[in-house]
Order: structure tokens, then C-alpha cells, then sequence
């Protein structure tokens, strides 16, 4: 059985209260051993109902890469407006995943080029910024602003991966996109830590360590 699609409900709402532009923010990256954690943020336009065009937007981890390739295409050309932001590996090893997270959030907020009034965002709140916040468990899978914030996030962040892996040939980014396979983690045991690697991430002990 299909599972219902995000929607724009949770949108509408907060349109209804005086919040005309809305963004859904969301994140990828989090749980991987290399790379960046990548955040978007989307604005759509103040619809009565979502356009057939994006019928096929899902949280990104329900849909394949080309599927998200192809959404992306779409969110991009109906957005209102989209922002990126990311926090590097050194930033995740510095500050931490939590705070290396929100500061990608924030960063992705501050390159919309539109100001937003209330924000949608999957469980993270984001203390620093004054404007209204909703946070919802699994938003990617309610919101369509947040679930096309996951595909955008997913499918720069996958590039960025793709990129290392011509740099980094021994690990296997490209398939894995850094998360730990059985692959990834034979490589990390056989070669040690690349230059992307967070060092501050499990199974990185001492030894591994260049």
C-alpha cells in the first residue's frame, strides 16, 4: 500500500496565523563517519494545493537517487526560494554533531535570499534564531517544504560525496556516501583516516589515527 505524500497542510496553518512565507529545513549527513552535514531550507509559494510537478516529493530516504535527482530539478524551478548550508568535517570534530548541525541550518536560513516568517524543521529547534519554530517528529514525511528541503540537502550532499570519492579512491564514497558499510568500515581498518574522515566519530581510536 502507497504511503500518503507530504502535504502542505502544516504550511496553510501557519499561513492562517500571519505567517505568509514559510520554510521547511532540513538536514543529511548526520550519522555519517565522513564529509559534511548539508542543510536546505525551502520556500514555496502561498499555494491553495501542491502542483502535480512535485506529487512525487518524498523525505529523501524513500526515494531513489534518481527519483531525487529529478525532484530536485522541480523543487528548484517552483521554490519560492532555496538555501544551502553545511558544517565541514572539521566543524563536526570542533563543535560537535548537534551544534555543527544547527549551524548548518542556520547557513542554509541565511542564504535563502528571501527573510522567512515561521519555520518547519524535522525534531532540531535552532535556540539562536528568533523566528517561529514548529518542530515535529518524521516532518519530512508531513511537510512537502520539508521533505523538498531533505531531497535538496540529499542530493548536494551526495555530489560532494561523489567528488571525494575521485579524490579519495580507496574508501568507497561514492557508493556509501561515507556512512559505515561493511565496505567503509573494512577500508578505515585497512588504511586508516582520510583527510574527510571525522576523527571525532567511531571506530576512529588513536591507532588510526595519521
Amino acid at each position: 500500500m502507497t504511503q500518503p505524500g507530504p502535504t502542505l497542510e502544516l504550511e496553510a496553518s501557519l499561513v492562517a496565523q500571519g505567517f505568509d512565507r514559510v520554510a521547511g529545513i532540513d538536514e543529511v549527513g548526520r550519522g555519517s563517519l565522513a564529509g559534511p552535514v548539508v542543510a536546505a531550507a525551502v520556500i514555496f509559494p502561498r499555494w491553495n494545493s501542491a502542483p502535480d510537478e512535485l506529487s512525487g516529493v518524498r523525505d529523501s530516504k524513500q526515494l531513489d537517487s534518481a527519483r531525487r535527482e529529478q525532484a530536485a530539478e522541480r523543487i528548484l524551478s517552483l521554490a519560492l526560494a532555496v538555501g544551502l548550508g553545511w558544517s565541514c568535517h572539521h566543524v563536526i570534530d570542533r563543535e560537535g554533531i548537534a551544534a555543527a548541525n544547527r549551524l548548518a541550518m542556520l547557513r542554509a536560513l541565511g542564504r535563502l535570499g528571501v527573510t522567512p516568517h515561521a519555520l518547519l524543521l524535522d525534531h532540531v529547534r535552532l535556540p539562536t534564531c528568533p523566528l517561529p519554530q514548529t518542530a515535529l517528529p518524521k516532518a519530512d514525511c508531513l511537510s512537502l517544504s520539508v521533505a523538498a528541503a531533505s531531497i535538496i540537502a540529499k542530493v548536494v550532499r551526495d555530489r560532494y560525496m561523489r567528488l571525494a570519492d575521485a579524490l579519495y579512491p580507496d574508501y568507497g564514497f561514492a557508493s556509501h556516501k561515507g556512512y559505515a558499510t561493511e565496505m567503509h568500515l573494512a577500508a578505515i581498518a585497512e588504511r586508516g583516516a582520510c583527510r574527510i574522515h571525522r576523527r571525532s566519530f567511531r571506530p576512529f581510536a588513536p591507532s588510526l589515527l595519521p
